[in-house]
């Protein structure tokens, strides 16, 4: 029996029906020049964090481990400058006690923003999770922005998604001190932003307020693109380990990197005014976090690979997706809008069913803290929650979206995205061409 046959009876050995490996195999076979511009792209970057590493001296003695106050780590400061020139930033602040996306978000926000002082979202309504922090809820958690006195105002996108410069411009005020912008989608079916238009917005943004510090929220973009958002005029960008810049292997962390007085700034908001970058120790997760680092462009290839995939199988299907299925892409999110709750189910359960951790469990939707509504998610991941890893979710709410992303490897996205339509016809929730 020849591979091509081989691999076809493996996929039916693990539940999926003839017609659903024939129609998506018919789609992966058609993406071999889309994949090939991705690989390049994933050279170049891997050539940068290469050459990072070499220029900055990584050695075996970076992945010893501190404890206590954790002074004089090297290995700590050594990523923190590997970090700093990947991103083209004059510093960088990477600690596993930042323990999220959030938390990275909520310590550069805190660390900027004083009372008097106003936040502004040019790009619409924040992720879930920062509604809280920001304090724009009815009922906000103790210790909110808001709490202290700080302000917020937002601008929503265009109906095309293009940026409303006219209410940008008369939106910024004296007291607008930090502007906040969330690459990604959230759960909002929205373009993602690409580094290009980033920095269109920051320029314009800076032509007004020259003084205003302009930060992005980058989960999920990281090594997508040839260049990141610091090398467009951002002054902080934000991320998590868990996600693309951990490359599967982190398993916790975040990192803020940009101006060093602001990057200063916020490892004393980390730590303590006075301590900042010279404490936290690093607990044995050194050597994790350097060759995570090392891997994630080839990584975040595989997971972009499985996003463009799935977009062509589900567009095929009649499905809205964004991005569609030929559009350049800036981040690894990608949203189906399958329009029932029944259907996010199915499809997050079909995730689930083709992970390598627990895929003998079913997730349901149940309120998670930080959001406005039940969600589902399906994440049979080796670190809890990560997201570079195989995994899909969304809010249980009207208009039915649900967002994929990552896969350690593009064969591991290609089977869970097959096996998430195999549960769809399953439940006569799709029909296939």
């Amino acid at each position: 029996m020849d591979t091509m046959n081989l691999l076809k009876k493996s996929y039916m050995d693990a539940g999926i029906s003839p017609e659903v490996y024939d129609y998506c195999h018919g789609i992966s076979s058609r993406m071999k020049d889309r994949f090939a511009q991705i690989d390049q792209v994933a050279e170049l970057n891997q050539i940068k964090v290469l050459r990072a590493m070499q220029k900055n001296r990584v050695s075996a003695a970076c992945f010893e481990s501190s404890t206590g106050y954790g002074y004089d780590d090297l290995g700590r400061e050594t990523l923190e400058a590997v970090y700093a020139d990947v991103f083209r930033a004059e510093s960088a602040l990477v600690r596993p006690q930042l323990t999220c996306g959030t938390h990275a978000l909520t310590v550069a926000l805190s660390a900027m923003l004083r009372p008097g002082d106003e936040l502004l979202s040019p790009v619409g309504r924040p992720y879930d999770t920062l509604e809280g922090v920001i304090g724009t809820r009815e009922v906000n958690p103790p210790g909110s922005l808001k709490e202290f006195g700080i302000s917020y105002r937002q601008v929503d996108l265009l109906p095309d998604g293009s940026f409303d410069f006219e209410r940008i411009k008369a939106a910024l005020r004296d007291n607008t001190k930090l502007v906040t912008i969330q690459r990604s989608k959230g759960y909002d079916p929205r373009p993602t932003l690409s580094v290009e238009r980033i920095g269109e917005l920051i320029a314009f943004i800076k032509s007004i307020k020259p003084d205003v510090i302009c930060m992005v929220d980058n989960c999920y973009g990281e090594f997508v693109e040839t260049i990141e958002p610091t090398e467009v005029g951002a002054d902080l960008c934000v991320g998590s380990l868990i996600k693309n810049p951990g490359g599967g292997l982190a398993p916790i962390g975040g990192y803020i990197v940009g101006k060093e007085k602001l990057v200063d700034l916020c490892a004393y908001r980390l730590t303590a005014p006075g301590l900042g970058k010279e404490v936290g120790a690093t607990l044995g997760v050194n050597q994790a976090f350097f060759q995570g680092f090392f891997l994630a462009p080839t990584v975040t290839a595989g997971a972009l690979k499985g996003a463009i995939f799935a977009a062509n199988v589900y567009e095929g299907l009649g499905f809205p997706v964004v991005p569609d299925g030929t559009e350049s892409r800036h981040d690894i999110i990608q949203a189906v809008t399958l329009g029932s709750p029944e259907a996010v189910i199915a499809f997050c359960k079909g995730i689930q069913a083709g992970s390598p951790v627990d895929s003998h469990v079913a997730p349901e939707p149940y309120a998670m803290p930080g959001y406005h509504s039940d969600v589902i998610m399906a994440a049979g991941a080796f670190v809890q929650g990560s997201s570079i890893e195989l995994s899909a979710d969304g809010p249980i709410e009207p208009p039915y979206a649900v967002y994929f992303q990552g896969g350690l490897t593009w064969y591991h996205a290609r089977f869970g995205i097959t096996m998430s339509l195999q549960y769809l016809v399953q439940e006569n929730l799709v029909k296939l061409p």
